[in-house]
């Protein structure tokens, strides 16, 4: 699942990040690379956390919502992608029928992102089923 980020840098400090589709997640990096690193970082232990006290996972709005922000003035947006299979608990292998034409597209589309069939039917599920927590 992608998140959108805002990256703040003052003078004489690390690289600040902020996750505004999760109130409280914040993390930080002496370099951008490692801001960002954090970021995914906090990003799991925060949705972890809510999965553990079987909070719902807020909707995320994406940086259009938030661009207008003052908050967010003069940072820098990025997307950072969060595995969340692996978030869930413990993993169960299922079998399921799907036609081959869409196991097909599934794979393409799975590749397209960098992501396993498993992780990719499982970012869409949740995607999918969000809202109805």
């Amino acid at each position: 699942m992608r998140y959108v980020v805002v990256i703040h840098k003052e003078p004489k400090s690390d690289f600040g990040v902020t996750v505004p589709d999760l109130p409280g997640c914040f993390s930080a990096g002496v370099t951008m690379d490692g801001a960002l690193e954090a970021a995914r970082e906090a990003i799991e232990c925060h949705l972890e956390g809510l999965l553990k006290d079987e909070e719902p996972i807020p909707a995320r709005s994406g940086a259009d919502h938030h661009i207008k922000n003052s908050e967010f003035e003069g940072g820098i947006w990025a997307i950072v992608d969060v595995d969340l299979s692996k978030l869930e608990g413990k993993s169960r292998r299922v079998n399921i029928t799907v036609p081959e034409r869409l196991l097909k597209r599934i794979d393409k589309a799975a590749r397209k992102v960098g992501e396993t069939r498993s992780g990719f039917m499982t970012r869409a599920a949740l995607d999918q089923t969000e809202h109805l927590d």
